[in-house]
């Protein structure tokens, strides 16, 4: 007669343990394997941003040395020293924070309305407008660069202006096909009943919408300020004058053609990225899930 624990387990015990503990190894090395690769992944993105360190606290000859350096060095307050005096880079820095924030906050107010009101309100031309607005994402900047400048710089007189290096971008579709994504995940009931209360529609958007989408918000504003500070063409082209020049038109002075001074590349570089590499390992959780309840509807 077989016992209960037979009938339960017909394997004999050694065979059981046998094949748990097979089970086990075999998870295990899946386990490892994985972490060893995500491991090299990581060294590989992690190894450009060591050596920017490494070289921006060396001398200039560092980066010609054989083999280069691994390890950090001493000159990295003198060569940022000599960044600054040659083209102020502490002025560049504040001109880009001030051009980044100021691009932010206008551009998040205007895609969020135009987001809102393609997400909630239906109007005539509503589904032709969002194909207009996604269909300008597919327009190379190339394309539409000289005509930009002609209509900005000659037209409207706004040549080495911050409002002719801010103008053109602030309806930014990627930020309006965002919020409205973001807009579309809101359940109707909650503006319905407001409406009911007798809440005005402005009174729902700031008070009651824009609350509820704040993970987006906070997602869409780092995108959307990482996008005016890296920008480079447009700046380039619009500002004349070198004391409003932002941060990458600063740098991009520094390539000469007869002398590139790397050791000074690699300090502005490295206090132009570092900033935004602590603010993103801080706030990841927080961007990651609002491009994914973005995108989710």
């Amino acid at each position: 007669m077989m016992n209960i624990e037979q009938i339960n387990n017909p394997l004999p015990a050694d065979t059981r343990f046998t094949s748990a503990s097979r089970y086990r190894a075999i998870n295990l090395i899946k386990s490892l394997s994985l972490h060893l690769m995500m491991l090299s992944v990581a060294l590989l993105w992690l190894a450009p941003i060591w050596l920017m360190l490494v070289f921006s606290s060396h001398d200039e000859s560092a980066i010609y040395a054989t083999p280069p350096p691994i390890g950090l060095g001493s000159e990295f307050i003198n060569n940022f020293n000599s960044l600054n005096e040659k083209m102020d880079f502490v002025t560049a820095i504040t001109n880009s924070i001030i051009v980044s924030g100021t691009f932010t906050f206008f551009s998040m107010i205007l895609t969020s309305l135009a987001g809102y009101a393609l997400a909630r309100f239906t109007f005539k031309g509503k589904t032709l407008a969002f194909a207009l607005i996604i269909g300008t994402l597919t327009i190379p900047m190339m394309a539409v660069i000289i005509p930009q400048y002609t209509l900005v710089a000659r037209d409207l007189g706004m040549a080495n202006s911050y409002i002719g290096v801010l103008l053109p971008y602030l309806a930014n579709s990627l930020g309006v096909f965002f919020m409205r994504q973001m807009f579309l995940s809101l359940p109707q009931e909650v503006l319905d009943a407001s409406r009911v209360d007798g809440a005005s529609e402005g009174r729902i958007f700031f008070e009651i919408a824009l609350p509820m989408v704040r993970p987006g918000m906070a997602a869409l504003a780092i995108i959307l300020f990482l996008t005016a500070w890296n920008d480079y063409l447009w700046p380039l082209l619009i500002l004349t004058d070198s004391s409003m020049f932002t941060a990458p038109v600063a740098m991009g002075t520094l390539l000469g053609i007869a002398r590139v001074d790397w050791s000074m590349i690699m300090v502005g570089v490295v206090m132009m990225s570092m900033p935004f590499l602590i603010l993103f390992l801080i706030l990841q959780r927080q961007l990651i899930a609002g491009i994914t309840a973005g995108a989710v509807k």
